[in-house]
């Protein structure tokens, strides 16, 4: 068969009638052999209707009547025409064919789709380009009588928009190479599916239905898309879908988008949106931790707006709501296992299971420790032992503790510390009113300022102990219900009162240097840290309002004892008594030297109620 090509016409933009050559029969002519006169070499020709010519025969007039004939029997073959050859050899590079003209033709091997099913001897249809080139040899292209062969069937689904079948041959820039009848056509990288592909790879050797989207004759150019069919395959689908739709049903869908908010699952051609509060009755960080994209899932529709077309979807509704029968599952006093979900400031979140989380708040977390901070203690994942303590169904709370797994220490702790225990320990902190002291791990005991030394007035804990010290001290009391400790410092060592009173008889002088100044009097240092008070009135001064007025720190003074009360461990001392008994040069001297002088830059005296205070030294 000869088919006669025309001239290329891009039918996506002007629509023509195609003429098409009709096939024309062709007998086979007799393949002989001629002779050139001036070379010697061997020719085939062919002839119609005639008898074999002898080789041997000389006579020139017989050669010219064959050439003649032979030059007769080609005329018939043009450019532009499908005709049929035989396959005369095949290598590496090229494959020669005989169309019987007067030389053979070559086409590249790239030119055969299936170059194994090819052999020598075939018969093949090829495609005429030229019937002569620069080096004498017919030119001939075996894709372009294959696109010759299919354009009528390729332009007539295009133009009816018929689906057409083709396989996905290999993957080229921007997009895929098609085998589409024997042709090769181009799907584009945005053609391929709806969404874009990761890996074409795996498309590679994939039969599939494409829908033509353009043809360009003349270039040989011919463009599908899968997406077109795809999309319409939605459209029908997401049509059927919407009659059918409503509340309360149960579908199948594929996930195909993921947010921070949800999933977007296919239903079929329609997307519904399954929100991450209706993945599951427990809680959930992110959709990801229970779909991934390419997930077939079981979802129930909850709400349905054919208008907008907006969809709401739930996984967890398919399973029963774990707080129905809570208070049967769980009770008060039982210990559970479970794991920490969420930390926060005032506590930690236990998933007992799918839905039902418990709370341990921080003051339940430990019962000697001062914990700061939930995670001081538990973390995220961790996997721990609690009691309930408390079930609230309605408001879907349960409240959970940690230290009562563990025997309360403070209701043993008077057994295994007795008053008057004598005990080393740390101190862990100090406090305006005293210090703790940690006498086990996680209990501490106070032990207050007034029971810091027997013999001075101690202000702030600072000026005996700091922080980190090993001290001895003595328990004083233990309250279990208000998880309480005093312990005592200067308990350690002997009351030395009763021998100091013994020491210090009224009207005994002394001498004392100022330590600390008050509203309402002195206190001075007799001997290593045993101090005394001398009250306003006993200063020696007259008509003196603030003892910092007359007096300063350091300051050496004489004095008589009055009285030494051995209950409220004080010693009570005066300078006017010790002044009356001086001369009066002595007097005036000291009236001199301490005499009043105010000052509006001067220091703070300690408050009253302090100096009040200042009268019991302890």
């Amino acid at each position: 068969m000869v088919r006669r090509h025309d001239d290329d016409v891009d039918l996506k933009d002007e629509p023509t009638e195609e003429t098409e050559v009709e096939a024309k029969p062709r007998k086979r002519k007799a393949v002989t052999r001629l002779v050139h006169e001036d070379l010697g070499e061997e020719v085939n020709g062919t002839g119609t209707g005639l008898a074999e010519v002898d080789p041997d025969d000389e006579n020139a007039s017989s050669m010219g009547q064959w050439l003649q004939l032979y030059e007769d029997s080609l005329k018939d073959l043009e450019e532009g025409e499908i005709v049929r050859g035989r396959v005369l050899k095949i290598d590496d590079k090229e494959v020669t064919v005989d169309v019987g003209f007067k030389s053979e033709g070559v086409i590249p091997v790239e030119e055969f789709p299936d170059l194994e099913g090819v052999k020598v001897g075939d018969e093949i249809e090829v495609f005429l380009e030229k019937t002569e080139n620069q080096d004498g040899l017919v030119v001939l292209s075996k894709q372009r009588a294959d696109f010759v062969k299919v354009w009528d069937r390729v332009k007539t689904a295009a133009d009816n928009g018929e689906l057409v079948e083709g396989k996905l041959v290999r993957k080229i820039k921007g997009g895929v190479v098609v085998d589409l009848y024997g042709v090769e056509a181009f799907l584009p990288g945005s053609q391929i599916a709806l969404r874009q592909v990761q890996n074409v790879d795996s498309l590679i050797g994939q039969l599939m239905e494409f829908k033509i989207i353009k043809l360009n004759k003349r270039r040989r150019n011919i463009v599908v898309s899968r997406r077109s069919v795809l999309e319409e395959h939605r459209a029908k689908q997401k049509s059927e879908i919407i009659q059918e739709l409503a509340k309360d049903q149960l579908r199948e869908g594929v996930v195909k988008n993921i947010t921070d908010f949800g999933a977007f699952v296919d239903l079929g051609g329609i997307d519904g949106l399954l929100h991450i509060t209706d993945m599951s009755w427990g809680r959930v960080s992110h959709p990801s931790e229970l779909v991934s994209i390419g997930d077939k899932v079981r979802v129930k529709v909850l709400s349905f707006d054919p208008e907008k077309e907006r969809i709401s979807l739930g996984m967890k509704q398919l399973t029963p709501y774990p707080w129905e029968d809570v208070d049967k599952r769980y009770s008060v006093t039982q210990r559970v296992k479970g794991k920490v979900v969420s930390i926060t400031d005032y506590g930690a979140f236990v998933e007992l299971e799918k839905g039902i989380e418990g709370l341990i708040h921080i003051s339940e977390m430990s019962w000697t420790r001062h914990v700061r901070h939930p995670s001081k203690v538990v973390a995220i994942g961790d996997q721990i032992e609690a009691m309930i303590l408390k079930i609230d169904k309605e408001n879907e709370k349960i409240s959970l503790g940690l230290k009562q797994i563990e025997p309360d220490p403070w209701l043993s702790l008077d057994e295994r510390f007795p008053i008057g225990t004598r005990l080393t320990g740390k101190v862990r902190n100090l406090t305006n009113f005293g210090a703790f002291v940690e006498i086990e791990e996680g209990i501490d005991g106070l032990v207050h300022i007034s029971d810091m030394s027997w013999t001075r007035r101690v202000v702030h804990p600072s000026e005996v102990l700091k922080k980190g010290d090993k001290v001895d001290v003595v328990v004083l009391s233990i309250d279990k219900d208000a998880r309480r400790i005093s312990l005592g410092l200067k308990q350690v060592s002997e009351d030395p009162w009763p021998t100091l009173a013994e020491r210090y008889l009224p009207d005994m002088i002394v001498k004392g240097k100022v330590v600390r100044l008050l509203d309402r009097g002195v206190i001075v240092d007799l001997e290593d840290g045993l101090e005394g008070f001398i009250p306003l009135s006993q200063l020696g001064i007259e008509g003196l309002k603030k003892p910092s007025d007359s007096f300063k720190p350091d300051d050496v003074l004489e004095l008589k004892v009055t009285r030494v009360d051995t209950q409220a461990h004080r010693i009570i001392l005066s300078v006017k008594a010790w002044l009356t008994d001086q001369p009066a040069a002595a007097q005036s001297a000291f009236q001199e030297r301490f005499k009043p002088q105010p000052s509006a830059t001067e220091e703070p005296a300690v408050s009253a109620e302090e100096g009040s205070d200042a009268g019991t030294i302890a």
